[in-house]
């Protein structure tokens, strides 16, 4: 009985490790998408507390995207004025999410019969609609710039929505320690005018400074931190993100969008099924 439960971890951890790939995998083609996979990786296939789990999450998604923004880099991918135009609201927002609007959650939130509302179930249904609403701008068909020299911001207008969408993404990443990818590359384009592929390097730098704000406001819970497992996590990631940053030319990412679009709407949908009514 005890090599059959052994080794049903195994298989866990397995899927779990493909996973982390395919995170990677998803941020190097299309730049958004998989980073909102690594908490219910890690929460699911590693049975790692959903708060701990989010603070992992932070790490992981600012290394891998920090690769990842590098690469773009150096192909001249990076717009620096929409990065800060976008990233000091977004940044800022983290900071206070994670600081003071986080803490304010109770452990336990409300009970119903034998149904209890805690904060780590809280934190898994908010994550699991926000995979539903991540899947939404993933799947619809969006327009693509292809100007090639363009302007940040070509109105007021476009400054301050684009600084508001800053600040709900920062408050996204503080509070589940997803990257908000899809957030902000839709954001870039419409708002920025920036083409699509300057827009994914753009929204890595800010993914980036975003994560490792959030993962350094958590400072008290990095003595529970397991670092060799959030190494070898990170690494495959990092595998990943290179794997796909380097067939990027050669697969587009805005057909891949639609159905990385489709398999987290459905993860999100099976996190809401499993904890509400799978309990």
């Amino acid at each position: 009985m005890w090599c059959i439960v052994r080794g049903n971890v195994y298989k866990m951890e397995i899927a779990g490790f493909i996973g982390a790939f395919l995170m990677g995998l998803s941020l190097g083609l299309v730049g958004s998408g998989g980073s909102i996979l690594t908490v219910p990786i890690l929460v699911y296939l590693f049975y790692i507390d959903t708060l701990i789990a989010t603070t992992y999450s932070l790490f992981i998604v600012g290394i891998t995207s920090l690769v990842g923004a590098t690469v773009r880099a150096g192909a001249g991918n990076i717009h620096w004025p929409a990065t800060l135009v976008f990233g000091i609201p977004s940044l800022t927002a983290v900071y206070l999410t994670r600081s003071f609007l986080l803490p304010l959650i109770p452990p336990v939130i409300f009970q119903l019969g034998d149904f209890i509302l805690t904060k780590s179930l809280f934190l898994l249904l908010l994550f699991a609609v926000l995979m539903l609403i991540a899947s939404f701008f993933m799947v619809r068909d969006q327009e693509e710039t292809t100007e090639e020299n363009t302007t940040l911001g070509s109105t007021s207008y476009n400054l301050f929505s684009l600084s508001i969408k800053g600040i709900l993404a920062g408050c996204i990443t503080g509070l589940l320690g997803a990257g908000g990818g899809f957030l902000i590359i839709p954001a870039l384009v419409l708002m920025a005018n920036l083409p699509m592929k300057k827009a994914v390097g753009t929204s890595l730098v800010i993914i980036t400074a975003n994560s490792f704000m959030g993962f350094w406001r958590d400072y008290q819970l990095h003595e529970l931190i397991d670092w060799r497992f959030l190494v070898y996590f990170s690494t495959i990631a990092i595998t990943g993100i290179l794997t796909g940053s380097s067939i990027a030319h050669k697969i587009s990412g805005e057909r891949l969008k639609p159905i990385f679009g489709y398999f987290i709407l459905l993860m999100g949908a099976f996190i809401i099924f499993k904890e509400l009514f799978l309990r």
